[in-house]
């Protein structure tokens, strides 16, 4: 008689319990679109002008070439891996050793990079309130905690995490837009600008180095494909995620560009804050500033938590792999979650926003020079599952026209990403952060070479590791 032995607590992570909208959630909460809106519009506007519209479009359509050719793959393989094991699929172990180094330098980045947007901007709401939450030691305390919530959500459970960034994203997105709506109405029969949607005029270069800047505000948005373990039919579910949640930001991008310079002007480049600015033009009921800085504070705090979880399945494919040692292969006895590389992870997030805080480092500066360190990490993951793409179709067989075609944008796209932030050469300390990640990925690659010499067979596990295979005790 064939009898099944009994799943263990610590088996792996918890299999298809996250419904299709959750996935989005993961992936719309890694990208972060309040925090993105509250910013890079006005940062588009100063190079671009009225083609700001045009620059947004253009990244969405880049983006939506790398997110058709990751689609392809979720469709094939369903794996916690994300595009570590998707790279292997076309470029073997060394390829998918560069991506999920780079997919982790990334993703952590990110959450370390947020961290500091949402202490900033919780710390502004908190003053709102008359508590005097300024200085260092305030900093560092919000720092500890923001990041501890942040961690104990991911260990906690992907279901609760996901719905919790679902959450404060969906509520950040609605006062945005909200606000949004408002002005358009407030404007009247003025809302209407064809300006923006005329060539007459429009810098062409600033469009395309404002493309970059759009771009830079989907990284991320691949994210649900971390999640072939925990998915419902992963197979249809996350390329659903991945195409829809990139189409709906896209959207969203271009209407709150359109609305920002429909409202403000020429103002946008200069004022600090557009989205508060607009909330003083048009006159909102004072209730409404506070409610606004809430909003931007969640999204910051979703998209610190959301790259977590990416990290946390990286790692654990990893580990059970033998990439990594073994013991982050294995999850936690009851949230099953990869909890051990968590608790490395978050922390050291909340260490290094507390290092530069005591240094003397204002936290949105942390946002703009971590996330920007964290950038590079997915251009060289989303340039070399493009590559795959094209290695991977062509070896099986399949149609690869149209992959060919997206895989040629993406590259030629993060390429371009890569020059336009490194020349022409900009201000310390963003201009050592292309010869950090760098460094980075050379001491990665020590570990590999290592690999290679004494534990060869590891190399042929590298991106075989499936959803249906993550079995098992470790």
């Amino acid at each position: 008689m064939t009898t099944t032995a009994p799943r263990t607590a610590d088996a792996g992570l918890r299999e298809g319990v996250m419904s299709g909208p959750e996935l989005a959630a993961q992936a719309i909460a890694s990208i972060a679109p309040s925090a993105v809106i509250a910013f890079t519009a006005a940062s588009i506007y100063l190079g671009a002008g009225n083609g700001t519209v045009f620059a947004f479009l253009l990244a969405t359509i880049v983006i939506l070439c790398v997110g058709y050719i990751v689609s392809m793959f979720a469709r094939q393989h369903a794996s916690a891996g994300s595009l570590y094991t998707y790279v292997a699929k076309g470029l073997g172990p060394t390829g998918a050793f560069a991506a999920g180094v780079a997919l982790l330098i990334g993703s952590w980045g990110i959450a370390a990079g947020s961290l500091g947007g949402a202490i900033s901007y919780t710390s502004d709401l908190l003053q709102i309130f008359g508590v005097p939450a300024t200085g260092t030691v305030w900093l560092v305390v919000l720092a500890v905690v923001i990041g501890g919530l942040a961690t104990f959500f991911t260990i906690r459970g992907i279901r609760i995490s996901a719905r919790v960034s679902l959450v404060l994203e969906l509520v950040s997105v609605a006062i945005i837009l909200v606000l949004l709506v408002a002005a358009l109405v407030w404007l009247g029969p003025e809302a209407w600008d064809p300006g923006q949607f005329s060539f007459d005029g429009v810098p062409f270069q600033g469009v395309a180095a404002g493309m970059v800047l759009g771009i830079l505000g989907f990284v991320g948005f691949s994210s649900a494909d971390a999640l072939g373990r925990e998915a419902r039919n992963p197979h249809t579910a996350i390329p659903r995620a991945i195409m829809w949640s990139a189409v709906a930001v896209g959207v969203l991008y271009v209407f709150a560009a359109y609305t920002q310079i429909a409202v403000l002007g020429d103002e946008l480049g200069e004022v600090a804050s557009p989205l508060q600015a607009i909330d003083e033009r048009i006159g909102m009921p004072a209730w409404f500033a506070p409610l606004l800085v809430f909003g931007v504070a969640a999204s910051f705090f979703a998209v610190v938590v959301a790259p977590l979880n990416v990290v946390g399945r990286i790692v654990y494919v990893m580990g059970k792999e033998g990439v990594v040692p073994e013991r982050f292969g294995r999850t936690h006895a009851t949230h099953l979650t990869p909890h051990r590389v968590l608790l490395v992870a978050g922390p050291a997030a909340i260490a290094l926003d507390v290092i530069l805080i005591v240094a003397g480092t204002h936290p949105m500066d942390i946002v703009v020079w971590v996330d920007t360190y964290a950038t590079y990490g997915y251009m060289v993951a989303y340039a070399l599952v493009a590559v795959a793409g094209i290695a991977y179709t062509r070896r099986h067989g399949m149609r690869s026209g149209a992959i060919t075609i997206a895989a040629v944008v993406a590259v030629l796209a993060m390429a371009y990403v890569f020059f336009a932030n490194v020349w022409p050469v900009p201000a310390f300390p963003i201009n050592i952060l292309p010869y950090l990640f760098a460094a980075t990925m050379l001491l990665a690659f020590l570990r590999f070479g290592w690999l290679r010499a004494k534990r060869p067979e590891v190399l042929q596990r590298i991106g075989n590791t499936h959803t249906d295979m993550l079995e098992g005790v470790g």
